[in-house]
């Protein structure tokens, strides 16, 4: 979840192609597309935070960063930019990552990487789990950046705001008319959606990447910690091999405002590794 605004405003190269996609609820999904290198069968798709969407500066920048790796898919989730619906808070949205996923398979991607930021790093768990549950097609690996461990965190600044803001009228209409972010005023009945940690115990063997930095303000390293032991527990309880990696960073804050060129290039790399598409000389 990030409350702020898109932080780094240099022009990027617009998507090849654009277009909209429809979720299994109905809900119609604004997306994007970029042509990665020639030979090249590896797409990432993008899941942004809170207060993102394909068109932001910061987003487009992830997008380009990325693409010198393999095509990308980024798209606006459910109640955000040009897409329809109001947001869940990651709830809904993993049924907006099936329908980009879908896309991307359908323009030819022969591997996937989901990607998510923030509130996307929790969706991208989510997803994943769920198709392991549900007998899908999973993503060939995983990319949670900045996510959240466990729901209803109150425990920085940041994200006691955001809670009176999407609990509140009058903070739902800031968040809207301030941020461009539309969220439902439904609140999560019982049972709870999956949480990201209970999420991350189910992707193994599936490659999955971890990414937290020591100055995020919204999630302390307990979230980053959370995961990775989950992940950890999870691959040896079902005995299959743990694939996790995790990358905790000097310095770095949260979510896609905070994501330096360098930090989405090692992302783009790692992927490249684990899950080898195409030959790029």
């Amino acid at each position: 979840m990030d409350l702020r605004p898109s932080s780094r405003h240099r022009p990027s190269a617009p998507p090849e192609l654009t277009g909209t996609i429809l979720t299994t609820d109905g809900e119609r999904i604004s997306a994007a597309y970029d042509v990665g290198p020639p030979a090249s069968v590896l797409t990432f798709v993008v899941a942004h935070g809170f207060t993102g969407g394909w068109r932001r500066p910061d987003n487009r920048r992830v997008a380009c960063a990325l693409a010198k790796f393999g095509a990308v898919v980024s798209f606006d989730s459910r109640g955000h930019g040009r897409s329809s619906g109001l947001t869940t808070l990651g709830e809904s949205e993993v049924l907006d990552l099936d329908a980009a996923v879908g896309w991307a398979r359908w323009l030819g991607a022969e591997a996937v990487v989901s990607v998510g930021f923030s509130m996307g790093g929790s969706v991208v768990l989510r997803q994943a789990a769920l198709c392991h549950l549900s007998g899908r097609d999973a993503p060939d690996a995983v990319v949670s950046v900045s996510a959240a461990g466990f729901w209803f965190y109150r425990g920085t600044p940041p994200m006691r705001l955001l809670h009176r803001a999407v609990e509140t009228r009058r903070g739902r209409a800031a968040l809207s008319l301030g941020l461009g972010t539309r969220v439902t005023r439904r609140a999560w009945a019982e049972p709870f959606p999956l949480s990201p940690s209970e999420a991350a115990s189910m992707i193994a063997p599936l490659p999955l990447l971890l990414v937290h930095g020591t100055q995020d303000a919204y999630f302390p390293l307990e979230h980053a910690q959370s995961l990775r032991a989950a992940a950890a527990a999870g691959a040896e309880e079902r005995h299959v091999e743990d694939r996790t990696e995790q990358w905790v960073i000097d310095g770095f804050g949260h979510a896609e405002s905070a994501a330096t060129d360098e930090i989405v290039s090692r992302i783009g790399a790692w992927a490249r590794a684990v899950v080898p598409a195409g030959d790029l000389t």
